[in-house]
């Protein structure tokens, strides 16, 4: 079993407002990154949201998602990983790792990991485009543990620099796996060259 781990806890400070609901075309951002994911390949998934958000979990449940919920979202991306992964039951393989701010991939980077995980020996499925790493990212489950111990300032970054001889990268014509939406430039970045149409984003803010 491979699991989605979908991260929509982050705190959208650079963006100046929940980034997360901003308008994508018909939907928000998080509801494509939903329908992305529910596409793909993955046989269950799980959201990790802040304990304040009711939008976030009620849209994930209508997935069909599970949820987690991070009580110190604050303490960044790892925290939430780790919480993620305490919900994620011990008989699964693998968890492909989805931003909940990455709406221009596509279901097919997901399956591609999968499939390179399934015919390939190795535990860290990494997709490339032009030659730069991007997300989403599979790890096999061997690691729970190990990440559990990472340093919080590094993340997973510590261990793939760790396990470099169990790394497999698979290069993709995919530029949104590099794109993430942090700031309101990223967002109109993305609009004019993605799919999405802007909402209310004030720029500057």
């Amino acid at each position: 079993m491979i699991y989605g781990l979908i991260l929509a806890a982050g705190e959208s400070r650079r963006m100046g407002q929940p980034k997360l609901l901003l308008p994508y075309g018909e939907k928000t951002v998080i509801e494509t990154v939903f329908t992305i994911v529910k596409e793909s390949k993955l046989d269950r998934s799980l959201v990790v949201v802040r304990p304040e958000d009711k939008i976030i979990p009620e849209l994930a449940r209508s997935f069909g998602f599970d949820i987690a919920i991070n009580p110190e979202p604050g303490r960044g991306m790892l925290s939430s990983i780790i919480i993620g992964l305490e919900s994620i039951p011990e008989e699964a393989e693998a968890a492909v790792l989805v931003l909940g701010d990455q709406p221009a991939i596509r279901a097919s980077a997901i399956d591609l990991l999968i499939v390179g995980y399934r015919l390939k020996d190795k535990g860290l499925i990494l997709p490339v485009f032009q030659g730069k790493r991007g997300h989403p990212i599979l790890f096999d489950l061997k690691y729970r543990t190990e990440i559990k111990a990472l340093n919080p300032e590094i993340g997973l970054r510590q261990l793939i620099q760790k396990h470099p001889e169990d790394i497999l990268e698979i290069p993709m014509n995919e530029p949104g796996l590099v794109v993430d939406l942090d700031t309101p430039e990223d967002y109109f970045g993305q609009m004019k060259t993605g799919s999405g149409k802007a909402g209310e984003c004030k720029k500057g803010s």
